[in-house]
């Protein structure tokens, strides 16, 4: 077999089942979706043994003719441009309630096998993913996760313990081969599958028990031990928390930031920055309740005190009113001292994302850590094969230390692709080797009038990158949950597959799932306040509902069928490859795609999520019967305009041929 990962999987299946005998044969306490055993039948749950499940699952994969991967030879990681993605949390995405007893347990049953989401379980999640249209698979953080501080029954995989270690959460004691095996078995899977696999990392943070604490210190800011964290509402200097400025220090400081020329940045105050004190020595620290505590020495008063990680908190912008985040720390990228002796030995926005020229020089890095870093990619790379990462926060890296770690990684596969984080568009995202970033779709999409106002920028400008076409993420409320639900998610989702982005499935989505995996942006402070940790699947325990009927799976076949033949056109970012149209209803977005040999694909697009809207539009076409590419529907058109009724929220495309 040439996937040596899987033929281990296999292996050890056949050798639970082989000791199982009979008993196991007959056992029934395990049920699973009817999705995870056919993606195009019935979505009841299934009473099934495990040990046999999994193999069958895996043996009918293996099964299939092996698919290609998707390519693009137009340059490092390109074949990004062509990728139609999945955003799959697999600590949720494949977890299920396989008792039935209404809870999704944190910790495995009392046979071995987990509820939580594994990697086992996800790779039978794989055949419903590319059965959508997807050939990527973007997954959230799979390291070891941090315990100071974490959050909700599981924590969060973003407050990474070990970048070099996956979370073993999401391996299945009752396999007993552990996360690494099951995950390089999963990438496998995906590949014999054509699913590009894409991982996301965090370098910026740390879990504040992170391993490298115990050995490097100086890899990480310490403050006072006794120094408690600021409370939600707070405002004293006293205590630890984002530093405060005054109205007049804001304003500064937005003006110095505006000018994007980092000189002398505007410190925080000295009560704030007396709170840091120099890392203490290897020798020093010790984990003490799981927490790590080290014994410094107070430069200003020459006594030793116990000191403390503390947490990290919002960056940008200086006045926000965040507590301290209790579960990751940010990393100590460089020195605290520069060469004219100025103090840099604090946690702010000039030392952490906005870094003063001052600080910001190759003497001042802090090297053995940055070695470590640029190396976390290659590893999964060369152990894993995976292709691509995105990285979380990137555009606050340092841009020598981004440099780098594009540099290894591609040296490693020069096909690598590199996606990222950020919500700009940026010709420097295009310098720096990105492929793809998140992008303003997200948040445009639900306002009409920013939208149309986008569409003409990109007709005008074109984007250095293709941007992310999805309605929702992992910190925003689900997309059924705006105006519209269903109707609106859907919308999104094909608006966002004509325009030159990815088309990007969170997870969940498609089963129009109403609970969001965290409350990043865009929620009201009474919802976040009813959704605390535990609430989240971020943090906590839990699992979508493969069981719902009234999903989008079958429209999102559908539409992102239809679209393929146009794949190549539609992801053309050129200014000149995109034409705002000019309906005669402002409620009705229009623009047109050029297509090969002069050839266009008109898009309409109703934005009103309650009312029909008729509309005529000129599409300078001498064609009298059009065709909806999306439902086969027919329109009529004369002396170069089309008139049509188009249903709420609904988006229909018509392709216009030379004559």
């Amino acid at each position: 077999m040439p996937y040596p990962a899987i033929a281990r999987v296999l292996e050890r299946l056949r050798e639970r089942i082989a000791a199982e005998g009979d008993v196991g044969r007959f056992a029934q306490t395990y049920r699973a979706p009817g999705l995870w055993l056919d993606p195009h039948g019935p979505v009841d749950a299934q009473a099934v043994t495990p040990d046999r499940f999994f193999l069958g699952r895996i043996e009918a994969i293996l099964r299939q003719p092996s698919q290609p991967l998707v390519v693009n030879p137009d340059g490092p990681g390109e074949w990004s441009r062509y990728a139609v993605a999945y955003n799959l949390f697999v600590r949720a995405a494949a977890a299920w309630d396989h008792d039935g007893d209404g809870v999704i347990a944190a910790k495995p049953r009392a046979d071995g096998w987990r509820e939580t989401g594994t990697f086992l379980k996800a790779i039978t999640l794989l055949p419903f993913i590319r059965s959508l249209g997807c050939n990527a698979v973007h997954l959230l953080p799979i390291t070891a996760i941090g315990r100071d501080g974490n959050k909700g029954n599981l924590g969060s995989p973003f407050a990474i313990r070990d970048p070099y270690a996956l979370d073993e959460n999401q391996s299945e004691p009752a396999l007993g081969l552990g996360a690494e095996a099951e995950f390089a078995a999963f990438v496998e899977v995906a590949h014999h599958l054509g699913l590009r696999v894409v991982v996301e990392f965090v370098f910026r943070t740390a879990a504040k028990d992170a391993a490298w604490a115990g050995e490097h210190p100086e890899w990480f800011y310490w403050i006072r031990e006794e120094i408690r964290d600021r409370e939600p509402g707070e405002t004293s200097e006293e205590v630890y928390g984002a530093p405060l400025f005054t109205r007049d220090e804001l304003e500064k400081i937005y003006r110095q930031v505006g000018t994007g020329v980092y000189e002398d940045l505007l410190p925080p105050h000295a009560s704030y920055r007396r709170m840091f004190l120099p890392p203490p020595t290897a020798d020093t620290v010790r984990l003490v309740g799981g927490r790590w505590r080290g014994v410094s020495r107070d430069p200003h008063t020459g006594e030793m005190v116990l000191v403390r990680i503390p947490g990290a908190f919002c960056d940008w912008t200086p006045d926000s009113d965040q507590p301290p985040w209790s579960d990751v720390t940010y990393l100590r990228l460089y020195d605290d001292t520069d060469a004219n002796g100025a103090d840099f030995n604090y946690i702010a926005y000039n030392t952490v994302r906005m870094y003063d020229r001052r600080l910001a020089r190759a003497e001042n890095a802090v090297g053995p850590l940055w070695d470590r870093i640029v190396e976390v990619i290659p590893h999964y790379q060369r152990a894993y094969g995976i292709d691509g990462v995105m990285i979380d926060m990137g555009h606050a890296l340092p841009q020598e230390l981004k440099q780098r770690m594009v540099a290894r990684a591609r040296g490693v596969n020069p096909d690598f692709a590199l996606w990222a984080e950020d919500f700009q568009l940026r010709q420097s995202s295009r310098r720096e080797g990105y492929n793809v970033c998140l992008g303003p779709f997200m948040q445009t999409v639900r306002d009409p009038a920013g939208l149309a106002t986008w569409l003409g920028e990109l007709a005008t400008k074109g984007t250095p990158v293709p941007f992310m076409a999805t309605p929702e993420n992992h910190n925003t409320p689900r997309a059924v949950r705006w105006p519209g639900g269903r109707d609106f998610a859907l919308y999104a989702m094909t608006v966002g597959a004509f325009l030159p982005g990815i088309p990007y499935i969170h997870g969940g989505l498609e089963l129009a799932e109403t609970h969001p995996i965290n409350t990043g942006f865009d929620f009201a402070a009474e919802e976040q306040a009813a959704l605390p940790p535990e609430a989240l699947p971020l943090f906590s325990a839990a699992a979508y509902d493969w069981t719902r009927r009234a999903t989008l799976v079958d429209a999102l076949r559908r539409m992102l069928k239809a679209r393929l033949p146009y794949q190549r056109a539609v992801t053309e970012a050129s200014g000149n490859a995109l034409r705002p149209l000019t309906p005669d209803n402002e409620r009705v977005i229009a623009f047109e795609r050029v297509l090969e040999g002069g050839a266009r694909l008109a898009v309409l697009c109703n934005s009103d999520m309650a009312n029909a809207q008729s509309v005529r539009v000129p599409l300078a076409t001498e064609q009298e019967a059009l065709e909806d590419i999306l439902t086969g529907d027919r329109f009529a058109a004369r002396d170069g305009f089309a008139t049509l009724a188009l249903a709420p929220a609904q988006v229909a495309a018509f392709r216009l041929n030379t004559e």
